[in-house]
């Protein structure tokens, strides 16, 4: 599920590191002004779930390299200002130097401790001098365009950034609606549904809820297709960086089972595959849960997000919404300032993401069965 997109993720980054700062920039901007050209188009799409969900991807991608674009513009412009200080001081001294002799009375001038040969030889250097020194001053005129480009690029930012913000929430917005509209889904139901509301309130565990909900009977309509060799090379439900691998303690030495990804605030959470809703709401202290089956016995197990779309039974095409990250975007000014610092900092969100086969947990990265570290998750 996760190693196939971290290859190409990786691939991704090794070029965007060799991409010029201005190009990122220009490229993140096309992208922001696609995804609004394409919010206006989804309006009077037949499948507005689809349009929508494909728009706000867009808009997150765009935003993506638009911060990348400025944090990479801010590192140059810093570096470009270091070099430009430490360069025009010596070339400062040195220009201090020739304007003294320039300035000296011509019988001093001409006077040398070696005689003509000596103050021949001074004026040979000094005219060697003058071409190096004119080569490194239009070095240092050349930085200075650069770093103005810089900084153009870093205020340049800030309406794009604006638009493509409030864009992607009014997305989001339309997105809820649309979903609440939709009466196009197959339907399955589950046999007893008073048996689903004794396990939701005697479950103590995740891994004994899972283990519960996987047991129950669900009737009506197809099931999705078999997930078969796919599991291990699924793409990932929600665009972010992977915090923690199945089985990695994390700082407290606990050891879970299931991946834990980090996400920017109000990000967009998908199935990865084809899955009918087993259950969705507020479960224990993880927040919204997503749980979905995918086939083949398999559970996907989503904790963390705020928002949960959809109802039980609910039989979802791959790619489908799920729900929404928490979390407040950030405005336009503090997403600059994060940028400028470093480009990761608006990923506070938290997303867990379980696969499972039966009672047993199954690692996500590969889909091979993963010894179950924490009894008590």
């Amino acid at each position: 599920m996760i190693r196939v997109l971290l290859i190409l993720c990786c691939l991704a980054g090794t070029a965007m590191a060799q991409e010029d700062p201005a190009f990122i920039a220009k490229r993140a901007a096309g992208q922001l002004e696609a995804a609004r050209n394409a919010l206006t188009v989804a309006s009077k799409s037949r499948d507005r779930v689809k349009a929508l969900t494909q728009t706000i991807r867009a808009y997150e991608h765009g935003l993506t390299a638009l911060r990348e674009g400025v944090r990479r513009a801010a590192i140059k412009e810093s570096a470009l200002r270091q070099k430009f200080e430490a360069e025009s001081e010596q070339v400062s001294k040195l220009l201090g130097v020739l304007q003294s002799i320039q300035t000296s009375p011509a019988p001093l001038l001409l006077l040398h401790p070696s005689g003509p040969i000596g103050t021949a030889r001074s004026g040979m250097i000094v005219g060697d001098i003058t071409p190096a020194l004119q080569r490194q001053a239009d070095e240092l005129k050349s930085e200075l365009e650069e770093i103005a480009l810089m900084r153009a690029i870093q205020e340049g930012a800030a309406q794009t950034l604006e638009d493509g913000l409030s864009g992607a929430q009014e997305a989001r917005t339309e997105l809820s609606i649309a979903i609440s509209n939709r009466t196009d889904l197959p339907q399955r139901l589950i046999e007893n549904e008073g048996a689903m509301n004794a396990l939701l309130s005697s479950a103590e565990t995740l891994r004994g809820f899972a283990a519960g909900l996987a047991e129950m009977e669900i009737t009506g309509g197809d099931a999705p297709l078999h997930i078969g060799d796919a599991r291990g090379a699924l793409p990932l439900p929600v665009d972010g960086t992977v915090l923690r691998r199945a089985g990695e303690a994390d700082a407290a030495g606990i050891q879970r089972p299931g991946i834990v990804m980090a996400t920017e605030p109000r990000a967009l959470v998908t199935t990865p595959w084809a899955a009918t809703i087993r259950y969705r709401g507020p479960l224990l202290d993880y927040g919204n849960v997503m749980i979905l089956e995918p086939g083949d016995g398999f559970l996907l197990v989503l904790a963390g997000l705020n928002e949960v779309y959809g109802a039980t039974g609910d039989v979802l095409p791959a790619g489908t919404p799920v729900g929404l990250m928490g979390g407040n975007a950030p405005d336009a000014e503090i997403f600059l300032t994060l940028a400028a610092q470093g480009g990761g900092g608006t990923r506070t969100e938290t997303l867990y993401i379980e696969l499972r086969q039966g009672e047993e947990p199954v690692d996500p990265a590969s889909g091979s069965p993963l010894m179950d570290k924490d009894k008590s998750a």
